[in-house]
């Protein structure tokens, strides 16, 4: 491993004023995880490594009535995971941070610096997508908040620039009553997903209000499923109509062929999974 400078600034403005001193020579550390793994196999060679677990604000996980949940920088996936208010409210987004990697992962790596690394087959992005999160930033200009539908931009591209990083996400209160499905596949407990779909659906009097489908490894990006979510907005929940939207989510996916599997088999099991999470909503509702 290469040798770097160490910083652990104690404010998200410290972290930025050292962002920009040092602006594409640093990375920052939340869990640490991926990070340290590329710089061991000398992936990635930072000259200055910015930890930012010692910055109070950046560990709330919380969640209000009226505005949502806050998950900061520095919580991790066990965090996510076990949260009251998460089961509750986000139940597909503490399922989803389950899967993460192995025990000793999720309770060291963030759900931010996951997103952050813009895996396709990231496991919460799927997740947060069907929540309709944004993603908040700080940086030398000030702050801003984007869609996590335009916060990636690639594999392993995202929208920050050199001075910037993630300090939040924030997901809005979901709008009546929620059901929810996720479902991955995988060839060992702890593999990246081969392809994952996550279907929310809202509802009030059994007629969606609110419906969200996110896709994760079938495309260079994690993937919103726009046309599937139309079908389903205004209307009735009905196994024909799960058919539809699980088609239109496979149709609008963009797969590759990999050693892990085929363009094929990702675009198949995406109407597959997309239908059995559909399917988990309607359950939840009682309106299957």
């Amino acid at each position: 491993m290469k040798d770097f400078a160490y910083f652990d600034p104690k404010t998200v403005r410290q972290a930025v004023r050292l962002l920009h001193q040092h602006q594409g020579a640093a990375k920052v550390l939340a869990g640490g995880t991926d990070l340290f793994l590329r710089m061991r196999h000398r992936a990635l060679m930072p000259e200055v490594v910015i930890d930012v677990k010692r910055i109070n604000a950046l560990h709330t996980l919380r969640y209000a009535s009226q505005s949502g949940l806050r998950i900061g920088a520095a919580v991790t996936h066990a965090e996510v995971e076990s949260h009251p208010a998460v089961r509750q409210h986000y139940g597909a987004l503490a399922e989803a941070a389950g899967w993460v990697g192995s025990l000793q992962t999720r309770h060291r790596g963030t759900v931010v610096g996951n997103l952050c690394n813009a895996s396709p087959a990231a496991d919460t992005a799927p997740a947060l997508i069907a929540y309709r999160a944004v993603i908040k930033i700080a940086g030398s200009n000030g702050e801003r908040e984007v869609p996590i539908d335009t916060f990636f931009q690639g594999p392993g591209r995202t929208v920050l620039s050199s001075d910037e990083m993630v300090t939040d996400i924030l997901l809005p209160v979901p709008q009546g009553k929620c059901g929810w499905g996720f479902s991955r596949r995988t060839r060992t407990a702890i593999d990246i997903a081969l392809v994952s779909s996550c279907a929310v659906l809202c509802v009030d009097n059994d007629v969606c209000n609110q419906a969200g489908i996110g896709l994760g490894a079938v495309a260079p990006i994690p993937l919103r499923a726009s046309a599937a979510e139309a079908l389903l907005q205004g209307q009735g929940l009905s196994q024909t109509l799960i058919e539809a939207a699980s088609k239109a989510a496979s149709e609008a996916c963009r797969p590759i062929s990999d050693v892990r599997c085929s363009a094929e088999y990702r675009k198949d099991m995406v109407e597959v999974l997309t239908r059995r999470c559909l399917q988990s909503a309607g359950h939840m509702l009682r309106l299957l």
